[in-house]
């Protein structure tokens, strides 16, 4: 986002059906917002973090955190290194990474490219949220 840097976005919407609370990491604020809505709309707790710092400090507040989606290309820091960064710290914290580049480098992560249909984004999220 022009003109700010690792700012918050804070959208918690609970419901009682699917309580689990998921972090969506863009710097795209177009894309991390329709994302996060998509989400809400199925009854997912969600937050928004437009970079990897703002994202690390969500989930020192919220460590319960079940899911991170993140971009890979963020001006602060890759969507990959943060992944690393955060499941050593919260190692049952699952990661869904996606992008609309190409990436170089194997990807062990789930990963869905940009454009996604949302089809795909829910199945991954149900998927990653059934895994022990």
């Amino acid at each position: 986002m022009p003109g700010t840097q690792d700012s918050v976005v804070d959208t918690v919407m609970p419901r009682q059906s699917c309580p689990a609370t998921i972090v969506v990491v863009d710097d795209d604020a177009e894309v991390r917002v329709v994302v996060a809505e998509f989400l809400e709309d199925f009854g997912y707790n969600v937050l928004q973090a437009d970079g990897a710092a703002a994202a690390m400090r969500l989930l020192e507040q919220s460590p319960r955190t079940s899911l991170m989606i993140s971009d890979i290309r963020m001006p602060d820091m890759s969507g990959l290194e943060l992944a690393d960064i955060v499941t050593s710290r919260y190692p049952k914290l699952k990661v869904i990474l996606i992008s609309g580049y190409f990436v170089a480098q194997q990807v062990n992560r789930p990963f869905l490219r940009k454009p996604f249909r949302m089809n795909d984004l829910r199945t991954a999220v149900e998927q990653q949220l059934n895994v022990g």
